[in-house]
C-alpha cells in the first residue's frame, strides 16, 4: 500500500495527516502552540514552536497503528499564508516571524502604493499592498529593526520554513509567492521589476515551483529525528487556501469553496487571471499548474465565533464540559431560537481588521442595535449571520467579476453545523454542498504529493478520485429575502463606524 502525508503549517497549530491510494484519511495528528501579541495589532509566533510541531506531529503518524513506514512515499507541504520568518546567512531564524493577520504595516502599505502607483502595482502583481502580505513585513523590517535586517539573507513564507528544516533546501510554491505582493502573478515567477523598485534583493527570495513539484528530499537529520524514510520527495505543495481548494476538489471553472476557519476564504477557480480593478479579492496562482483563482478574505469568521465563545460564553462552556459535547452546539442551538436578523440586532466580524473588501487594518469588531430585550442567544445568531454577511461580501464582488458560480462547497468549522450551513445558502442565496473529506489544507497537500510520486496523474484525476459531495443545502427564499435588508444594513454600518475605527487607532 502506498502512503503520502499531508502536513499544514497553521496559525494554531500543525497538523499532519497519512492518506492512502484510495484518498482515505489512515491518521492524523495534530500539535497546538501559542501566538503572540507584543503589541495591539501584532500576530507573531515563534519558527521554532513550528519544527517541534512539526517533528511531533510526523512523528506521530510514522508510528502510528496500521502504518508502514516503508509504505510512505512522500509528504506535501501547506500552511498560514504570507508570514515572513527571517533567516540569516547560516539559516537562522532572526525574530519572531510576523503573521498574516498581523496589522502593524499600513505606513509601508501606503508607502509601497505611494512610490508604484496604485493601478500599476495591480497590473504588476495582481493585487494591492496589503497589512497581511508579506512586501510590507519586510519594509517594516527595515524601518523599524535595521540591525535585525542588515543580518537577513533569506525571507521564507512559514510552511517554507519547515521545508528549510526537512530538506536543508530553499523553495516554496507559486501560490503562496503569490501572497507575497512580489510575484509576477501572471507569468508565476519572481518580479524582479518590483523588488528593485523597493529595494528587496532578489536572492532573499527561494525558488518557486509550481504545486505537485518535488522540491527536495527528506534529510538524515530530519529522518532520524520523525521516523519516516530518508529521502522521500518533499513536495511543492501549497499555501493553505489553494491547498484547501485542492482538498476541497475546486480544480474546476464553475465550483467554489466557502470556507470558515479562523479566517473566512471564498476561492474561485478560474481557466485564467481574472482581476478585480479595486483590488478588493485577491488573484493568486493556483495549486493546479497553469491555472489561478481568485479569493475574498474575511480576517475573523470562525475566530469572531471563538472569541464569543471565549469572552460571553461561560455557562455554555461549563455545561459542555459537563457533557462532552462541544460547546459551540450550545451556542448554535441558542442562535436558531432568534428569528434571521436577530431582531436589530447586528455584528460586525472585523476583530483583526480586515481585508474583503474594506482593506482596512483599522476596522473593529462592533455589536450595533444592542437593546434591552437582546440576550446572549440575539448575539450568538447575530455573530454568525455577521460572519455570513462578511462572506457574501467576497461572493457578490465574484458575481460582478463575472466569475461563474455552479456550486459552493463548504469546509472548515463552519461546515460542522447544519444550522450555519443553511444560513450561509440563505445568505448567499446559493447552494451549499459539503463533500466526503474535510481535511483542509492538509489534505489536498496529500493530494498534490499523490501526483508529484506518480499514484496520480493530474491534480484533476486526484480529486475526482477521491472528494465527492455528499450533501446539499438549499437556500431558502423567505430566510434570503428576510436577510436581504440585514445585509444592507451590515454593509451601511461598516461605512458610519470607519473614520471613528482609523481616529481610535490613533489614541491607541
Amino acid at each position: 500500500m502506498s502512503i503520502v502525508l499531508g502536513l499544514d503549517v497553521g496559525t494554531s497549530g500543525t497538523k499532519a495527516i497519512a492518506v492512502d491510494a484510495s484518498g482515505k484519511v489512515v491518521a492524523s495528528a495534530l500539535v497546538e502552540y501559542p501566538l503572540h501579541s507584543p503589541k495591539p495589532n501584532w500576530a507573531e509566533q515563534d519558527p521554532a514552536d513550528w519544527k517541534r510541531a512539526a517533528i511531533e506531529a510526523l512523528s506521530r503518524l510514522a508510528h502510528a497503528p496500521g502504518i508502514k513506514v516503508s509504505d510512505i512515499k512522500g509528504l506535501g507541504l501547506t500552511g498560514q499564508m504570507h508570514g515572513s520568518v527571517f533567516l540569516d546567512a547560516n539559516g537562522r531564524v532572526l525574530r519572531n516571524a510576523i503573521l498574516w493577520c498581523d496589522q502593524r504595516t499600513a505606513k509601508q502599505c501606503d508607502d509601497i502604493t505611494s512610490k508604484v502607483g496604485a493601478r500599476k502595482l495591480i497590473e504588476m502583481v495582481c493585487n494591492p499592498a496589503l497589512t497581511g502580505f508579506t512586501a510590507p513585513k519586510i519594509l517594516w523590517l527595515r524601518e523599524n529593526e535595521p540591525e535585525v535586517y542588515a543580518k537577513v539573507r533569506k525571507v521564507l513564507l512559514p510552511k517554507d520554513y519547515i521545508r528549510f528544516e526537512l530538506t536543508s533546501e530553499f523553495g516554496t510554491d507559486v501560490a503562496d509567492a503569490s501572497g507575497t505582493l512580489l510575484f509576477d502573478v501572471k507569468k508565476r515567477t519572481w518580479h524582479k521589476e518590483l523588488m528593485s523598485l523597493l529595494d528587496i534583493p532578489a536572492e532573499f527570495m527561494p525558488r518557486a515551483y509550481e504545486g505537485p513539484e518535488v522540491t527536495g528530499h527528506l534529510s538524515a537529520d530530519a529522518a532520524a529525528a520523525t521516523g519516516l524514510p530518508k529521502g522521500i520527495p518533499v513536495i511543492a505543495g501549497g499555501g493553505d487556501q489553494a491547498a484547501g481548494g485542492v482538498g476541497c476538489g475546486i480544480v474546476r471553472t464553475g465550483v467554489i469553496s466557502s470556507t470558515v476557519g479562523t479566517s473566512g476564504v471564498v476561492f474561485a477557480f478560474s481557466d485564467s487571471v481574472t482581476l478585480d480593478p479595486e483590488g478588493r479579492v485577491h488573484t493568486f496562482c493556483h495549486s493546479v499548474p497553469g491555472k489561478w483563482h481568485v479569493m475574498g478574505v474575511v480576517l475573523s469568521a470562525g475566530g469572531s465565533l471563538r472569541w464569543f465563545r471565549d469572552a460571553l460564553c461561560q455557562p455554555e462552556k461549563a455545561v459542555a464540559a459537563d457533557t462532552g459535547r462541544d460547546p459551540y452546539e450550545y451556542i448554535t442551538a441558542a442562535a436558531e431560537s432568534v428569528p434571521p436578523g436577530a431582531e436589530g440586532l447586528v455584528f460586525l466580524p472585523y476583530l483583526t481588521g480586515e481585508r474583503t473588501p474594506h482593506k482596512d487594518p483599522y476596522a473593529k469588531g462592533a455589536f450595533i442595535g444592542l437593546s434591552l430585550r437582546h440576550t446572549r442567544a440575539h448575539m450568538a445568531r447575530a455573530v454568525l449571520e455577521g460572519v455570513a454577511y462578511a462572506m457574501r461580501d467576497s461572493l457578490d464582488i465574484m458575481r460582478g467579476m463575472g466569475v461563474p458560480i455552479t456550486q459552493a462547497r463548504a469546509s472548515g468549522g463552519g461546515a460542522k453545523s447544519a444550522f450555519w450551513r443553511q444560513m450561509q445558502a440563505d445568505v448567499n442565496q446559493a447552494p451549499l454542498v459539503t463533500i466526503n473529506v474535510d481535511e483542509g489544507p492538509a489534505y489536498g497537500a496529500a493530494l498534490l504529493a499523490t501526483v508529484a510520486t506518480g499514484m496520480h496523474k493530474s491534480v484533476e484525476e486526484a480529486c475526482d478520485a477521491t472528494i465527492r459531495v455528499v450533501d446539499t443545502c438549499a437556500p431558502d427564499a423567505a430566510r434570503s429575502a428576510a436577510y436581504n435588508p440585514w445585509f444592507a444594513e451590515y454593509q451601511a454600518a461598516y461605512h458610519a463606524l470607519a473614520p471613528g475605527f482609523a481616529r481610535a487607532a490613533k489614541l491607541i
